[in-house]
């Protein structure tokens, strides 16, 4: 039977009760997208999936998007990007994920993305200690302990969002491989602007839409005003207050929603410290054409 166990903390909770690898009822399934909705990060321990069960439970939540720049597929699934810093006759095997910085995955997108399903099947450890944990914002909470004057000032803004500008920030991280984005891909996802608030379609509350991975610039204000009102949202969002912090374990199938959270996962492991995990990305064009341009 389903429980729903809150973390206790801002974000979070863990889903008990399920096994995954069976669909979902529609009483199971309307649980869960409540409880996404209601803690935003959701666990689902001691998962054992193959790979078209974990593509066939992400797409009970909507339409599953093919990344434009993952060339670390499942065979015969391209919903599925491999995250892993593993290698396989000397080459890498899955795109590396770790020390990617805040950002909200698909912003960059004119469909901007709902959630994110996460299926770990192996985890780094050291002495002991469970190593890459995937940090979280809270979104909600970022909207809600805005300045009122400054809340007042950017309703009805619009912020610009680039796919290129956090490809370009990943590659200059220590180690990377990625290779820069080619002008077809530049071209397939060129930079998109959207509401810098927006209204969240599980929770019908406001949030903050304006991520340090891929926001730009506000549209509507000078470059100058912009840029240190842009310094100020990306400091607010990350502060100590909004975060919540995922411990993985080998089996854990996390699912996160992506508009009301910003993500993180912490570099703190070595490349002989292995990590897996299988990747699917739900976008929210179920929601209508506002989440869906």
């Amino acid at each position: 039977m389903l429980e729903v166990i809150p973390s206790g903390k801002i974000l979070g909770a863990t889903i008990a009760g399920l096994d995954l690898a069976h669909p979902l009822s529609d009483a199971d399934f309307t649980a869960v997208r409540d409880a996404l909705g209601a803690h935003g990060v959701l666990r689902f321990p001691k998962q054992q999936l193959t790979a078209q069960q974990l593509v066939d439970f992400s797409a009970r939540f909507g339409k599953l998007e093919i990344n434009v720049a993952n060339t670390y597929q499942e065979p015969g699934l391209p919903q599925i990007m491999i995250l892993s810093n593993m290698l396989e006759n000397g080459k890498p095997i899955g795109l590396s994920d770790a020390g990617q910085s805040w950002h909200t995955d698909m912003s960059y997108s004119r469909t901007i993305a709902l959630a994110n399903v996460l299926y770990g099947i192996k985890i780094p450890r050291r002495d002991g200690k469970t190593l890459g944990n995937t940090e979280f914002c809270n979104m909600h909470a970022a909207y809600d302990g805005l300045p009122d004057e400054l809340r007042q000032k950017l309703e009805g803004k619009t912020v610009l969002h680039d796919f290129n500008k956090f490809w370009e920030m990943m590659r200059r991280e220590k180690g990377s491989q990625r290779p820069p984005l080619t002008e077809a891909q530049r071209k397939t996802k060129p930079p998109v602007s959207h509401p810098i608030f927006l209204t969240h379609p599980l929770t019908g509350r406001r949030v903050l839409y304006a991520n340090p991975g891929y926001a730009m610039r506000i549209n509507e204000l000078p470059e100058k005003e912009s840029d240190g009102i842009l310094e100020f949202l990306f400091a607010h969002q990350t502060q100590p207050a909004y975060r919540y912090a995922h411990t993985w374990e080998e089996g854990d199938l996390m699912l996160w929603e992506d508009i009301g959270t910003i993500h993180n996962a912490v570099a703190d492991y070595a490349p002989h410290e292995h990590r897996l995990i299988k990747r699917c990305q739900v976008m929210a064009s179920d929601f209508g054409e506002h989440f869906a341009q």
